[in-house]
């Protein structure tokens, strides 16, 4: 019986009322076979009694007789059905966040897919009608999820198995049909084909800027660095000069007070000899005094008269012990001090700007064709011969210039350009879009300089001498631009509040020898720290 079940097809012994396999199968005089509880409440719930497969009307309710051989059949299939069920390798037990089957009573298994029509899950076995029987072969069969509510339509209550592209949405057929009438609309899977190759393009974006931002991290990491790394250097220098200053300060008071006490010394060893030569005369007065009480009381009138001249009184000494005043004394040390600490003060800022120092080189593609450039790039003067230099854009053109080969766009940089013996020069930097013919150098065209000519400087400069050696220092963020006269350690001038939006290079003009006066070079001097 069991190899006769497995030869037979799986239809013939399912109840066309339930779709599932016999139970207390019956059978009506048309020959039609089904569960008796299935074709007894069918006949219950009509008005008519007919049979569900042919239609046959039966006047009145027919005896059912039991299908004894078709419920052995069916029993003998269930069996085989069982086993088959226990065979499956896939009906694991669902876990607490998996999906579930909707039909298991005892143990839920797993399931695996979902309709929309009935809006139910099943495990491979309860779904084994849906591949099998024809009407559920139509049913729209989906990966199990939980929320199945959500694949329907609230207003139509049917799958939602059509993209409107027009609304970005997902619709039902009915809506199609009615709020979507003419809007376009494709399947589930051609948006989804769509969307995918929209994501892919979003990811490679969201990846972008991911890196992006991971390179702003690195480029904030990294300025948090050096700006640490800033701040201890100041903070060492800052405590090297006020060390140096409190040091300073020590020094000078106590000059002042060796100052105050050797005047007090002096003071006190002249009026000691006032009072010796006062205690000298003293004796000698008492010892007049007395001479003169012994004659007062002689009768003699000769000796009296004779003595009496003598007893002249000796003129007074002159005392006249100095008080020193230090008024004049402390001033004095004061100004001295606050010289020699604005001194310090001045050496103690170049000092600190020149930890800043770059390697400048001149860069032979931007000089005047007048000008000529040392082999090293550290030197350039300008000649009285125009070389015939191919056409480039970058070339001063107009006026002898030249920009150094190296350009910032961050952070701070300081170099420093040897001017002696120039009679006419400028030095600053220049931002890299300048216009290479432009004459007028001023901040509005791109240029951050100073200079000398005809005897006077481009800015009123507090120099009293020439200056030998030009200190150019930049701090890109700050929107600073200073220059110093190296030797003298003094500050010349700052452009302030500087707005720098792009790579800053560099810029020397030696300016036209005059006749041979301005004949000198401009030199990139290396640095010189101050110990």
């Amino acid at each position: 019986m069991a190899s006769v079940s497995v030869l037979l097809s799986e239809e013939q012994f399912l109840c066309s009322i339930c779709l599932d396999v016999f139970t207390d199968p019956v059978s009506t005089p048309c020959g039609h076979s089904y569960c008796n509880t299935c074709i007894t409440h069918y006949w219950d719930s009509n008005d008519v009694c007919l049979c569900p497969l042919c239609q046959t009307i039966f006047c009145t309710r027919p005896d059912i007789l039991v299908n004894t051989f078709i419920s052995e059949m069916a029993d003998q299939f269930r069996k085989s059905k069982q086993l088959n069920k226990t065979s499956i390798t896939n009906q694991d037990p669902a876990e607490p966040d998996e999906v579930s089957c909707d039909v298991c009573t005892e143990t839920k298994l797993k399931a695996f897919k979902s309709c929309l029509v009935c809006l139910t899950s099943y495990c491979e076995t309860h779904l084994e009608p849906h591949q099998r029987v024809t009407p559920l072969k139509r049913h729209k069969l989906i990966k199990p999820v939980k929320n199945l509510e959500d694949f329907i339509c609230k207003e139509h209550d049917k799958p939602l198995e059509l993209f409107c592209k027009t609304d970005h949405m997902c619709v039902c057929q009915i809506c199609t049909k009615s709020d979507h009438k003419l809007h376009k609309i494709v399947s589930l899977e051609e948006a989804y084909d769509g969307k995918k190759a929209e994501l892919g393009k979003t990811e490679a974006e969201v990846q972008q800027m991911i890196q992006e931002r991971r390179e702003k991290i690195q480029e904030v990491t990294h300025s948090v660095e050096l700006s640490k790394k800033d701040a201890d250097r100041e903070m060492a220098y800052s405590v090297q000069v006020f060390t140096a200053l409190i040091s300073c300060i020590q020094r000078s008071q106590a000059e002042l007070i060796d100052e105050i006490e050797e005047k007090q010394k002096t003071t006190e060893k002249q009026a000691e000899g006032f009072i010796k030569d006062l205690q000298q005369e003293i004796t000698e007065l008492k010892k007049r005094s007395s001479e003169l009480k012994q004659l007062s009381h002689t009768e003699d009138h000769l000796h009296f008269l004779q003595n009496f001249p003598s007893t002249n009184t000796p003129p007074p000494t002159q005392v006249n012990v100095h008080k020193s005043s230090y008024v004049e004394t402390v001033r004095t040390a004061l100004k001295t001090l606050s010289q020699e600490m604005e001194k310090k003060l001045r050496d103690a800022e170049l000092r600190r700007i020149q930890q800043y120092a770059v390697d400048v080189t001149l860069d032979p593609d931007t000089a005047s064709p007048y000008l000529i450039l040392s082999e090293d790039g550290k030197q350039v003067g300008c000649g009285t011969v125009m070389k015939n230099l191919p056409n480039n854009t970058k070339i001063f053109s107009e006026c002898t210039r030249v920009l150094g080969k190296q350009s910032f766009s961050s952070g701070r940089f300081y170099y420093e350009v040897q001017v002696k013996g120039k009679t006419s020069w400028a030095i600053g930097v220049a931002r890299e879009s300048i216009n290479r013919k432009q004459v007028i150098l001023s901040p509005n065209q791109g240029f951050w300089t100073i200079g000398f000519i005809n005897g006077n400087y481009y800015k009123a400069l507090p120099v009293k001498q020439k200056v030998q050696t030009v200190g150019v220092f930049v701090d890109y963020e700050e929107g600073l631009v200073s220059f110093y006269d190296v030797e003298a350690r003094v500050h010349l001038y700052s452009f302030t509040d500087c707005t720098f939006t792009e790579k800053l290079y560099p810029i020397v003009n030696p300016n036209p020898i005059d006749g041979g006066k301005n004949s000198a070079p401009l030199i990139i001097s290396p640095i010189n720290h101050t110990d």
